[in-house]
């Protein structure tokens, strides 16, 4: 039996299906978040990549799938994805919020304005590194989440992500293109496309690396993992000094981790 998951950001949604304990990820998908859809629609969404899973033998054993688990900053979407969900799955659909009941603390002044992505990343440090973590999650925004060994969110940084640079010149210079981002050949460009690529690109890079910086200088953890996670995770995580480790599922991980936490009979059942 295995598990569904959904990471709704602003921008993508990202569906996974992972095994019970939520540490392997058998399979992940990507759709837009901004293209308003029914539960009908995210009905025979979900059921195509199922059984798009299912047929290509990602799924093991007969697939069945044991529980849901929605970790979502869009709640306009929460629940239209909550209910289509429990369709597709034999037990319940888990929404992971502040007020969950996980093995870790939020360690802030506003605690239960925490979102659901830094809540798993949060878990899903403490279960597979157990050790001081800044989690780089590179997405529509950047943010460096701080956790401790014992699963501690102490706090972090948010910071504009990677396409709103690009968004920003496109939609605010006449003359620029808007250009797709990928590492550039060289940092100097020689046409108007490279020379965008390029300051787009190593503002991002650079900038990671020195808040990460910071953050450790500050934080007092100089020797503090530091792990790239997002969907630019494999884009930024090999140009940047402060970067030890690339994961790019640890939010799926840290959903499925928060499913067997808060089912830790594996039926689907509340935990």
């Amino acid at each position: 039996m295995v598990q569904l998951v959904a990471d709704v950001g602003n921008t993508e949604t990202v569906f996974g299906i992972l095994d019970l304990s939520g540490r392997t990820v058998h399979g992940h998908w990507r759709v837009s978040t901004q293209v308003p859809r029914t539960a009908d629609e995210y009905g025979f969404l979900l059921r195509g990549l199922v059984e798009e899973a299912r047929a290509s033998g990602r799924v093991p054993g007969a697939g069945s799938i044991a529980r849901g688990v929605v970790g979502s900053v869009v709640p306009s979407v929460t629940h239209t994805l909550r209910d289509t969900m429990a369709q597709l799955v034999q037990g319940q659909v888990h929404v992971v919020s502040a007020a969950s009941p996980l093995p870790i603390e939020l360690d802030v002044d506003e605690p239960m304005t925490v979102g659901a992505d830094r809540i798993v990343n949060t878990l899903a440090a403490k279960v597979l590194f157990g050790r001081d973590t800044v989690a780089v999650d590179l997405g529509t925004a950047t943010t460096y989440d701080c956790i401790t060994a014992e699963g501690t969110f102490v706090g972090g940084v948010i910071a504009p992500g990677l396409s709103a640079g690009l968004d920003w010149l496109a939609r605010s210079t006449a003359k620029l293109p808007k250009v797709e981002l990928a590492p550039p050949e060289r940092v100097v460009g020689r046409r108007t496309e490279a020379c965008i690529q390029s300051g787009v690109f190593y503002s991002v890079v650079d900038a990671v690396d020195g808040v990460v910086g910071r953050v450790r200088h500050e934080w007092g953890r100089p020797d503090a993992l530091v792990v790239a996670t997002g969907g630019f995770a494999t884009v930024i995580g090999p140009h940047a000094a402060t970067v030890d480790r690339i994961e790019p599922f640890l939010t799926l991980q840290g959903l499925g981790i928060a499913g067997a936490e808060l089912d830790p009979s594996g039926d689907g059942g509340p935990g």
